[in-house]
């Protein structure tokens, strides 16, 4: 077990006064993985450790004792950064990725970075306005997931995941019932996130508007605002509540409806940017292709993105993914939905070597916008 950063829920989040998110004050908690044992460092040597992890992010090259006092306000001597760069590296903070070179963080450097140092960069008014007008254009759910998960991409320059709303957490909104034919009928069920799920229903006799009418009155009073593993218990007993010689009608209606919530049970993500890996090539190992064989695994995918009822920000941090060919990248991901329940996730995978405030400022940012799009729709 490993820590992971995580919030609380959104409302109760730690804030600044200018309305950041101060990580600093966020608790971490245990998930599947190595253990990373990350101590309590003085305020100085967090300070030194914060500006290795900038400059390494920033400029890709190992970093110097020098370089930090050119580049930062850390009020200390070299001599005293050497020192402290040493005491970091012999705690498993940073590391020489080869002689005479200077310092990059570890796993662990990073951990602690998110955990105490980060602070979630906030959108800029024109950028938030660009993603809810890429957003606002979509026409349906598949249109919402696939803008999200390109503009996800184009906002990190990394590989975005995005989930699919979870039916077993979606709640239904409508249920419509057309007839086509004098014994043919069409179902239509539209869920709170904005999933539409139609069936054509092949009726045993002729199907009445006035019976049509009642079992659409019926099942919507007993299905509209529950969950959908829920709906077949609650409308199991209504053929009861028709004439003997409606229910045939009334129950292979309500047998195409449970087959299609059964049906539509299957978990589905959708993926964009890989092509953005081959940037980093050198930030990995030896090879990018272990990872882009474990993002070809949709198991893997959702599990890197956690459950979906947390709507809390979750960072793993290479050996912090319990699977290995994944030890060289992070994840960040963050719960949305229509209402302050989240109904599934969303989030980016990159090297390790990552800007996190601002990849975490952008899905949060993401998320946020697509909650308010499927509330609104």
């Amino acid at each position: 077990m490993v820590s992971e950063r995580r919030a609380e829920d959104r409302k109760s989040e730690p804030r600044k006064s200018d309305g950041r998110i101060d990580t600093r004050q966020i608790d971490t908690r245990q998930i599947e993985g190595r253990q990373l044992d990350v101590r309590p460092l003085d305020d100085r040597k967090l300070a030194v450790l914060r500006a290795i992890v900038q400059d390494y992010v920033g400029t890709e090259e190992p970093v110097g004792s020098k370089a930090l006092v050119e580049r930062h306000s850390l009020g200390v001597s070299p001599a005293t950064v050497r020192n402290d760069m040493a005491a970091l590296e012999e705690d498993g903070y940073i590391q020489q990725p080869h002689t005479s070179a200077g310092r990059i963080p570890t796993d662990k450097g990073y951990r602690l970075f998110v955990d105490r140092l980060a602070e979630v960069k906030p959108m800029t008014a024109p950028e938030r306005r660009a993603i809810r007008h890429f957003l606002d254009g979509a026409v349906d759910l598949d249109d919402v997931v696939a803008r999200t998960v390109r503009l996800l991409a184009q906002l990190t320059r990394q590989v975005a995941v995005v989930q699919y709303p979870s039916l077993s957490r979606s709640t239904v909104r409508h249920i419509e019932l057309v007839a086509l034919a004098p014994t043919k009928v069409m179902l239509v069920l539209i869920t709170n996130t904005g999933r539409v799920e139609q069936r054509m229903v092949d009726c045993p006799g002729t199907v009445g508007e006035t019976v049509l009418a009642e079992l659409r009155a019926k099942a919507n009073a007993r299905a509209c605002g529950q969950r959908l593993p829920d709906v077949p218990e609650l409308l199991e007993a209504l053929p009861a509540a028709f004439e003997p010689a409606d229910r045939p009608t009334v129950t292979t209606v309500l047998a195409t409806l449970f087959e299609a919530l059964a049906e539509q049970n299957e978990e589905r993500i959708m993926l964009a940017g890989t092509a953005n890996l081959t940037r980093f090539g050198h930030d990995f190992p030896l090879t990018i292709q272990p990872v882009l064989e474990a993002l070809e695994e949709q198991v893997v995918l959702l599990r890197l993105l956690g459950e979906t009822g947390d709507a809390s920000m979750m960072v793993r941090i290479g050996r912090e993914n319990a699977y290995e060919g994944l030890n060289s990248t992070s994840v960040v991901s963050v719960g949305y939905g229509s209402g302050d329940e989240s109904v599934a996730k969303l989030g980016v995978i990159g090297p390790t070597r990552m800007d996190y405030p601002g990849t975490m400022g952008a899905v949060r940012a993401v998320a946020r916008y697509v909650g308010q799009i499927l509330a609104e729709s």
